[in-house]
Parts: structure tokens; sequence; C-alpha cells
């Protein structure tokens, strides 16, 4: 029998691992921003062209994109959008913006490949890791599930067109393309293939805390009991 206080402890763990999931995903954003010259991946492309074009900054931009789609979406589905997906739209952009003033840009080619790689990597940590709780997809991956039911094209396909067609238009805007973001096109989502399983384990494991004690009803866990 659960304690009453178990599903509080659960939903608290839950929104953590999604808010510092989400801090991560900006961080790991901001990271390759700071050697845009490679290129980036495609939505920051079109969120720092508007940036260049428009003013204000790129993470406004993502926040401004997300809502667009969030309002589209809830119009369409006629239904009002999770907190998570709210969240996720206000978060990312404000981290993006938090960690694009604290970074310094590298100056060396190591460096920056350093820089960019294990920015691709984090970006990929951050996902599976505010994924793993399950409070409400991002804005851009409820388009490409509205998309999808809409016309029942394949995921990977909308996916790729989404991306491709944002980049388009980022490029268009004079935002960053290179072969950084076809790297981030490409292998992100195997990335996130690692990441989100493991963060799922993780988030679970904390959730029973192990399995290691028992309270009244329950005892240290011994290897070799039989009762």
């Amino acid at each position: 029998m659960e304690k009453h206080n178990e599903r509080p402890q659960k939903s608290l763990l839950n929104w953590s691992f999604f808010t510092i999931g989400l801090m991560i995903l900006g961080f790991g954003i901001s990271m390759t921003m700071q050697v845009k010259d490679f290129g980036i991946g495609p939505w920051d492309v079109f969120h720092y062209g508007l940036f260049l074009q428009f003013g204000l900054t790129v993470g406004t931009w993502s926040i401004i994109a997300g809502l667009v789609i969030v309002l589209l979406h809830s119009i369409l589905e006629k239904q009002i959008p999770q907190l998570g997906t709210v969240l996720n739209m206000v978060l990312i952009g404000v981290f993006i913006d938090f960690f694009n003033w604290l970074l310094p840009e590298p100056d060396l080619l190591l460096t920056k490949l350093l820089v960019f790689g294990s920015g691709t990597l984090v970006i990929a940590i951050g996902i599976g890791i505010y994924v793993a709780p399950g409070l409400g997809a991002g804005p851009r991956d409820g388009l490409m599930l509205l998309i999808t039911k809409a016309t029942g094209w394949k995921v990977s396909h909308v996916r790729n067109g989404i991306e491709i067609t944002v980049a388009v238009l980022g490029l268009a805007l004079g935002g960053p393309v290179g072969l950084g973001t076809v790297f981030i096109a490409l292998f992100l989502g195997t990335f996130v293939g690692y990441t989100l399983p493991l963060a799922k384990k993780w988030l679970e494991f904390l959730q029973t805390k192990g399995e290691l004690y028992e309270d009244i009803y329950q005892r240290p866990l011994r290897s070799n009991h039989n009762d």
C-alpha cells in the first residue's frame, strides 16, 4: 500500500526532473550557438535568423515561435495545452538567453569542435531528462504529432520535413547553417535514443528509492530472503 505522501513526492520529483532537463537542454543549445560558424540546429537557425532580422533575443523568438505553435495546436485540437508544454515553451527560451549571456565563445578550432560536440550530447541528455516524466511534449513535438495525425505520414518523414523547412527559412533570414546543422539533424535523434531510456531508468530508481528499503510493512531487502 502506498504511503499517503508518496504521490506528491513523485510529482515533485517529476517536475524537478522536467525543469532540470529543460535547463540542461537550454545549456546544450547555447553551447552550440557559441560556435555557430559550424551551424546550429534547424529550429535554432530559424530563431537566430529572426533575431538577426528583427532584434529581440534568440530565446525570445524561441518563446514566440512556441507560442504560435501551441495556439495553433490548441485551436485545431480544441484542447487546452498541458502545463508542461507551456513551461517548456517559456523555460527553454529563458535558459537559452541566460546561457548565451553567460558562456564565452571559444577561439581555437579544437575547442570549438569539443564545445559543439559536447553541446549536441548535452542537448540529447536534456531532452532525455525532460521527456522522461511525461509531463507534456514541447510545442515543436506537438506540431510534428499534429501534422502526422492530419496526414498519416510517418513521424520520421514529418520531423525531417519540418526541420528542413525551418532550416531553409532560417537560412533565408541569415541564420547560421553549416555541417553542424546536418550533424544535429542526422544524429541528435540517435543520441536521444540512448539518453531517454537511461533517464527513465534513473527517474524510476529515484521514485522507488532504489527499492532498497521498506517502511513499517517493509524492512531492508536481503538478496537471499525466501519469505
